[in-house]
């Protein structure tokens, strides 16, 4: 997709504490969601994205509401739906696959082609273990069709960074697809991407960007959020610019194409 004319609502706005916006208009919010912070609470309780909803309000009657999710662990762009109007409309751009999706990630080794497709079938490890996901075989009882487009951004000291598209939005699936593929995300300690680099233990995957044609007649809102710190120490250490690599993944289309 080509990029959208940044407008005046496109610009950072004045964030929550730690919720820095990307972008706000009447129907949606972007926000940049930190590595750590869980969107929905779990048994363990703590400090979740819900506890600053109500911040977010700007003069609406309601807090927005999660157009789609993001693993707690996975920094980065986070739409929000302002009223039931947006987020029935949001909800259906996610499903059909119309929105845009972009992420960057960190992993051990990368695959020997430099892009392409991974298609494969997930479905639950087992009903103990939540929503930890595995690759089955396509037909098996309960799997989903998932399927994800990537590029190879760079190689680096047995390491790499992919730029990747989910086109459908299974739990875990970039984590698990990644891990199948025997190149397990940096920091990932569901599926064996343990990271002892700068950026440390933290899961080195984030929602880089997020294309959502929101309007029939006018351009989508396209955003980018820039690179958490954990990431950048990481990059930095393998001699690579977080610029250049958020540069190099605007450049690839969710399609995988350039």
């Amino acid at each position: 997709m080509t990029p959208s004319v940044p407008t005046a609502l496109s610009r950072p706005i004045e964030p929550a504490p730690d919720l820095p916006i990307l972008h706000r208009d009447g129907m949606m919010l972007v926000i940049d969601k930190p590595c750590g912070l869980p969107v929905h609470a779990g048994p363990k309780g703590g400090e979740t994205l819900a506890d600053h909803l109500d911040a977010l309000r700007f003069g609406l009657p309601r807090a927005p509401e999660l157009a789609h999710r993001l693993d707690k662990d996975t920094s980065g762009c986070l739409v929000l739906g302002r009223h039931p109007k947006a987020l029935a409309l949001l909800g259906k751009l996610f499903a059909s696959g119309a929105v845009g999706k972009t992420y960057v990630a960190l992993t051990h080794g990368a695959p020997a082609q430099d892009e392409g497709r991974i298609d494969q079938p997930l479905a639950k490890r087992s009903p103990q273990r939540g929503w930890w996901m595995q690759a089955v075989p396509k037909g098996t009882p309960g799997a989903q069709e998932a399927i994800t487009d990537y590029r190879v951004l760079h190689r680096a000291g047995g390491f790499a960074v992919l730029a990747l598209s989910p086109l459908t939005g299974r739990t875990h699936q970039l984590r698990a697809h990644l891990s199948t593929l025997g190149h397990p995300i940096l920091g990932d300690a569901i599926y064996g991407g343990a990271s002892r680099l700068p950026g440390g233990p933290r899961l080195h995957l984030h929602s880089r960007r997020v294309v959502v044609p929101l309007a029939r007649n006018g351009p989508p809102v396209d955003v980018s959020a820039p690179l958490p710190p954990h990431m950048c120490e990481t990059l930095a250490h393998l001699d690579l610019s977080p610029e250049d690599v958020g540069r190099a993944a605007d450049a690839f289309r969710p399609d995988g194409k350039t």
